[in-house]
């Protein structure tokens, strides 16, 4: 099929070449042959922790292709700075939250004007959060960040007493935590350093110890570590293993005190173990025992424990009670039956009340009830499509939950909400210094129909200007991976899109459960291609209802919506102007047939094993975006990634871009973009983020047309 795409990219320099250096492998009698697997670096394990020991050949090959996409990308350089200004200019620099209150002291952050990292401080519990002078600075990002390449901090957790704090930072982007307790009194850091952590750590009661997860050699969360304050971290008592690689390890403390929960997961089932804080050298009790598809979670609620799960068919899922002492599996009593059709995402658990956030027809409710009269009644809003974010509170016995709420028009919004009295008191609105006018803008929900029938939602945000004639340029987000639902949020960034004429998208595409828990069985495993096809019809519709056209479609995803931009890049190229793909998960096929990298046993689950199914190798090597390129008339393809990046490793992209050139060397341009200090998530601190957005809105625009 012929495509007419706009002749954007002219004068380019020779892209790299590759290198091919043939691999072949041979599994259930199928035999592949890999020409780039040398990308990956056998050393990659000790390369996340030190980038230094990359192999110089890779070194040589990352560089070039910077070099390649800088040449390509040089005419946005203003275009890239003007965005840059534009979105820093709708943020407050110093911009502080509202503090949340526990015991004597309320506990926030702040940022400073320039600062790229936040600070932690507290006030007395009942001073005003605006008054600087009441504050203590417990910990100051940009200073603990001061000359590194990278830095990520991971919290701030205070003791029972609030005299100490531990807190976390990655400063490769390997996510590789080291940990350090502060005395919060002081300012100064103990003698301690824990290494190679998931990033947190929880306190007990006493605050002399605490619990926190080491990361094995693959990367991969399987130990759970008590720590005594001031012994070394070789002496910490090893609390619980994980043998199987398939499951990762999480650690977490109730509002309470009276437990440490130590939860055992994939992506489809769970398990855990309960550690009473009165005796924290017991061995961990075992709820109820994993079962494959079974997921069950816990919160304290005094004399018993609310589980939500999807035991018993409450596809779903349910809340359920069980005793305190004994909240084994078969003490479980329905509580909140499930209801077909809205999902409970999540739960909480209060004095004098259960709180669970709902979606349901798509849009997310929070709903409260009375735990001695039973009476619920639901807290929700009337626009077309929203989102809501359920914070909670840090205190057991308190009729005051905090919540927040934005729409793609609508700035966030913080709130207190009285779950006794049902008053709502608005604590802040988000600041757009640059200013921002709602009323420019509008937001719409549509309807795509799918290959199948199913109804695809997607929420569009554009100004009310923006000829809907077809001409428009639009940027068409998607994920549908793991369950996870894209909200209908607010987004600073994308005005910068809209304000240029742009429809941004987001399509709740299969794979998340923007429409239950069905929608994301519906795209996974052997159903995977539900996905791909899902974001196709988004594409197909927004064109047939004119507010784009073809030739003016960008698709955007990262990481599994990485996956997606590969997948549909190969399905439909005619489709797409252009395409940004964020650290792709593109390689799905070699990935999930090594059973070393971090997250493949626990993906099986998501994906299928190729190791062990003949059928499962099956479904994968049809859709893999590496394994299926091919000669065809591929758009700009712009992809992005981290050198330290576990998740999604540098290869991945590396290795997809490489095989584009090959196999479609007319096409394109492809260009790679390696971020040589940085891992999943890019660059950590808030505006240096900001610089990668711009680089991606350039290539956007660049593409459809419109510098």
């Amino acid at each position: 099929m012929a495509v007419s795409r706009k002749p954007v990219f002219a004068d380019l320099p020779s892209p790299p070449a590759a290198e091919k250096k043939p691999v072949s492998d041979t599994r259930h009698g199928i035999t592949r042959t890999d020409d780039y697997a040398w990308m990956r670096a056998e050393n990659w394990q000790a390369m996340f922790k030190d980038p230094s020991l990359l192999d110089p050949e890779l070194r040589a090959h990352l560089e070039a292709e910077n070099a390649y996409m800088d040449a390509a990308m040089a005419d946005t350089k203003a275009l890239q700075k003007t965005l840059f200004a534009e979105m820093k200019g709708r943020i407050k620099e110093d911009d502080s939250s509202v503090p949340m209150k526990d015991g004597p002291y309320a506990y926030g952050t702040s940022f400073v004007t320039g600062g790229e990292q936040p600070r932690y401080f507290r006030i007395p519990r009942d001073a005003d959060h605006k008054d600087e002078a009441s504050r203590k600075l417990l910990l100051d990002g940009d200073k603990e960040a001061a000359g590194k390449d990278y830095f990520r901090l991971a919290g701030l957790d205070h003791t029972t007493d609030h005299r100490f704090g531990i807190w976390g930072y990655d400063d490769k982007g390997s996510e590789y935590f080291t940990l350090r307790i502060r005395d919060l009194e002081s300012g100064e850091d103990l003698s301690d350093v824990i290494e190679n952590t998931g990033g947190g750590g929880v306190w007990a009661p006493e605050g002399k110890s605490f619990f926190y997860t080491l990361q094995d050699e693959n990367h991969r969360p399987s130990k759970v570590f008590h720590h005594i304050v001031g012994q070394p971290q070789s002496d910490d008592r090893l609390v619980y293993e994980e043998t199987d690689p398939g499951f990762f390890v999480g650690v977490g403390g109730s509002l309470l005190d009276d437990v440490i929960y130590i939860d055992v997961h994939d992506h489809e089932t769970s398990e855990y173990h309960l550690l009473s804080t009165k005796d924290l050298t017991a061995a961990p009790k075992l709820v109820a025992e994993r079962i494959e598809g079974i997921e069950y979670s816990l919160t304290e609620g005094g004399d018993v424990f609310y589980i939500l799960t999807n035991d018993g068919g409450a596809k779903d899922f349910k809340i359920v009670e069980a005793p305190a002492e004994a909240p084994t599996k078969e003490n479980w009593r329905e509580v909140v039956p499930h209801e077909a059709g809205r999902l409970i995402i999540s739960h909480m658990a209060y004095a004098r009340h259960l709180v669970w956030l709902q979606r349901k027809d798509g849009l997310p409710q929070i709903v409260i009830r009375d735990r001695q009269s039973g009476e619920e009644h639901a807290v929700a809003f009337a626009e077309e499509a929203y989102s809501l974010g359920l914070q909670g509170a840090a205190e057991y016995d308190t009729d005051v939950i905090r919540f927040s709420y934005s729409s793609m028009t609508t700035p966030s919004q913080l709130y207190d909400y009285n779950m006794a009295t049902r008053e709502r008191v608005l604590l802040k609105t988000q600041e757009v210094p640059s200013g921002h006018n709602p009323d420019d803008y509008v937001t719409r929900r549509v309807m795509a129909p799918a290959h199948d029938g199913e109804l695809v939602p997607v929420t569009l945000l554009y100004r009310k200007d923006t000829p809907l004639d077809g001409s428009a340029p639009c940027l068409l987000y998607g994920y549908g991976a793991y369950g996870i639902t894209i909200p209908a949020s607010f987004s600073t960034n994308a005005l910068s899109l809209a304000d240029r004429g742009f429809v941004y998208a987001i399509a709740h595409i299969r794979g998340g459960k923007d429409k239950g828990f069905s929608w994301y069985e519906d795209g996974k495993m052997k159903k995977k291609e539900n996905t791909f096809k899902d974001f196709i019809a988004a594409a197909d519709h927004l064109v047939e209802e004119k507010f784009t056209s073809y030739a003016n479609i960008i698709a955007e995803g990262g990481s599994a919506g990485g996956m997606l931009m590969g997948a549909v890049a190969n399905m439909a190229p005619e489709k797409f102007a252009g395409i940004i793909a964020a650290v792709p998960f593109v390689d799905v096929l070699n990935t999930m047939l090594d059973d070393t990298l971090p997250l493949t046993p626990p993906e099986w689950p998501e994906w299928g094993n190729p190791l062990e199914s003949e059928e499962e190798y099956g479904w994968i090597a049809a859709y893999s975006p590496y394994d299926n390129v091919g000669a065809q008339p591929y758009p700009p393809i712009l992809a992005l990634s981290g050198l330290t990046d576990p998740r999604v490793t540098y290869w991945e992209p590396t290795k997809w871009i490489a095989k584009l050139r090959e196999k479609a060397p007319d096409a394109g341009p492809y260009l790679l973009k390696t971020n040589m200090a940085a891992g999943h998530g890019g660059k950590s601190g808030r505006f240096q983020r900001l610089e990668e957005i711009g680089f991606e809105y350039a290539f956007a625009i660049k593409v459809a047309g419109k510098m």
